[in-house]
């Protein structure tokens, strides 16, 4: 099969297309066809070996961690799905990955993909949503009348986090780009702060930080009994309010509500880009500069 892999650490360049054999579904696990995968900063971050020590990868690697795909095969104590069931899903960080036309994955990592949208976006519901929920809810604990700030609204997790926060009955502040802004109002967000002109100010009990960054610095903004959770920057060390660095992690439960959310209307999904597979190295080397104009997903 064709499959995008990398031999060593490196930069985008790194990454080549292979033909490498079809993998054959283990114990507990499904064999996917893949229709689409989508691209996440935390690929372009393995691939660089930054975490090297907590992820550790075994080379040759195929990278990818999110895909949307049909059922081909199932292993041993399998059967949740059946044979052309259409399925979303995250690996974990170390698995072989979905930047191919097939994979394996684990049956309890997976769920129905959505039937309101096409196949090939429903690939870039899985990392967002499921980060998004995890930050709002099992770490902030958010509850109805909290006033919440997403920054970083702009990205896929933003994006979801708003559209989730503000039906948990939050109220909702977003700093976005002026390019972002209108669909970010579209999600429900009672405020909208172009961060490139606009200071940002007041006080909140969740803030999510989806935004890399080493300063840490809407911890100013975050009320004294509130909480500060970063997806993507250090969690601060000297921090005078709660922090929490999280990691994403494999919820096929949650996943499935998530979907339910999409086909019942009331989750929207945006897709700024669907490209070959092959551009894959060009949009890590984008991802890397922060030039992606949003979620990207690559069909095989």
């Amino acid at each position: 099969m064709k499959a995008i892999q990398y031999t060593e650490y490196g930069e985008p360049s790194v990454l080549a297309p292979a033909e490498v054999e079809r993998p054959v579904p283990g114990e507990g696990e499904v064999l996917v066809q893949i229709a689409a995968t989508a691209f996440n900063l935390v690929d372009a971050v393995i691939r660089l070996g930054v975490l090297r020590e907590v992820f550790p990868v075994t080379f040759p690697a195929i990278p990818g961690i999110e895909l949307s795909g049909t059922v081909v095969e199932s292993g041993p104590g399998a059967g949740r799905f059946a044979p052309g069931d259409a399925v979303i899903g995250v690996l974990g960080m170390t698995n072989a990955g979905s930047a191919a036309e097939y994979t394996v994955v684990p049956e309890s990592a997976l769920a129905a993909a959505p039937t309101a949208v096409p196949l090939v976006d429903a690939a870039a519901l899985p990392v967002g949503g499921l980060t998004a929920w995890q930050a709002l809810f099992e770490h902030a604990g958010l509850r109805a009348g909290q006033r919440v700030l997403v920054a970083g609204a702009g990205g896929s997790v933003g994006g979801f986090a708003v559209q989730l926060a503000k039906r948990a009955g939050a109220h909702v502040t977003a700093t976005a780009s002026a390019r972002s802004a209108e669909r970010i109002r579209r999600y429900g967000a009672d405020e909208v702060v172009d961060y490139t002109t606009t200071a940002l100010t007041g006080e909140f009990d969740v803030v999510l930080d989806v935004v890399p960054r080493s300063d840490g610095s809407p911890l100013g903004l975050v009320a004294r009994d509130g909480i500060y959770v970063t997806a993507s920057a250090e969690q601060p060390t000297d921090a005078p309010v709660r922090a929490v660095r999280m990691y994403l992690h494999p919820d096929a439960e949650r996943l499935a509500t998530l979907v339910a959310q999409v086909d019942a209307g009331e989750l929207e999904i945006d897709v700024a880009e669907r490209l070959p597979l092959t551009e894959l190295a060009s949009v890590h080397e984008r991802g890397q500069a922060w030039k992606l104009p949003g979620k990207v997903v690559l069909v095989p």
